[in-house]
């Protein structure tokens, strides 16, 4: 029963819009203290399918935020900016709409002495008192963590690499590989040093994934030289770009200066742990169906599922690069 539904899951998801398989970016308020007491707000809101979340910040006791200049569509969030004649760092914030969602909303607090707060609200914890609460950059080690696992793309392809390696130990190694390549570049991309556009890298990322579903699907012999022989090379490459695509995130909310490196760190951890937990769930239930059930896991089923999912966000997102 088991090995029959969870492919019928991972095809499941593959029927949702090609948007949903990216991870579900966050939403961003950046709230900033004029000299004169005054503040500035951008409020950076995620647009899914052509529509905006409905997600509204609300302050209390409340306050007239007067726009400051014309709405920005970026292809993936609106834009808005405030003026803020409130004291807003005094106030209760909360996000309306926020627990009918899969997002979080980051909130950044930068005051006129230079200092800077940090503040994740999740969609069970909408709301804060800006006064009281205490700053951290700890909301980046939870956003690390649902990047990864709301990302279907992502996961899946973690989940391939899984059962595309029977040994342990050569599991081990492939895992180690990808983590270091996607770390390495998650941390280049942060810091400026590689720049690239996202519509490819994404394209990319998707194609992985319909490669390692080839490569689960055809009998070993006839698989590449690379996959048979080392794949940790493979993983390698593949998590080069998907440590790109991790970068996206951080891309549209930034890191604060003050604790650049320790939200990095915590966001990369973050992933990490998001990773581990896939591995242990999937090796987990292998274990149920060949010892519970006595029955073969059906690599097959998982890899044709994946294969069609990467097929469709292959497709979509390489037209998205032109569009």
């Amino acid at each position: 029963m088991i090995p029959r539904l969870l492919p019928l899951l991972v095809i499941l998801l593959a029927g949702f819009p090609v948007v949903q398989a990216h991870e579900v970016r966050p939403a961003y308020l950046a709230l900033t203290e004029n000299e004169d007491g005054t503040w500035t707000v951008l409020w950076k809101q995620p647009v899914l399918e052509g529509r905006q979340l409905p997600l509204t910040p609300v302050f209390d006791p409340p306050c007239r935020l007067m726009p400051a200049a014309p709405v920005e569509h970026t292809g993936t969030a609106l834009l808005s900016r405030f003026d803020a004649p409130c004291p807003l760092d005094e106030a209760r914030l909360a996000i309306e709409g926020l627990p009918a969602t899969l997002t979080d909303v980051m909130v950044r607090i930068d005051r006129a002495d230079g200092s800077t707060e940090n503040h994740l609200l999740r969609p069970d914890d909408p709301a804060i008192d800006l006064a009281a609460s205490t700053p951290s950059a700890t909301g980046y080690l939870w956003l690390g963590i649902e990047h990864l696992l709301f990302g279907i793309d992502h996961v899946l392809f973690v989940i391939g690499l899984v059962l595309f390696i029977p040994g342990r130990l050569d599991l081990l190694k492939t895992i180690t590989a990808f983590t270091f390549a996607h770390s390495l570049t998650l941390a280049l991309s942060v810091l400026g040093i590689v720049r690239v556009s996202q519509a490819p890298v994404e394209a990319i990322i998707a194609l992985s994934i319909l490669f390692l579903a080839r490569e689960l699907v055809i009998d070993p012999a006839r698989r590449s030289v690379l996959t048979r022989s080392r794949p940790w090379i493979m993983a390698l490459l593949f998590g080069l770009l998907h440590g790109l695509g991790f970068a996206g995130v951080l891309a549209q909310i930034g890191l604060p200066a003050d604790q650049f490196a320790l939200s990095l760190l915590l966001f990369n951890i973050g992933i990490e742990a998001g990773q581990l937990i896939i591995i242990a769930a999937v090796l987990s239930l292998l274990w149920l169906v060949r010892t519970t059930l006595r029955s073969a896991a059906p690599e097959t089923a998982y890899a044709w599922a994946m294969g069609s999912a990467a097929g469709m966000w292959t497709l979509d997102r390489i037209a998205a690069v032109f569009t």
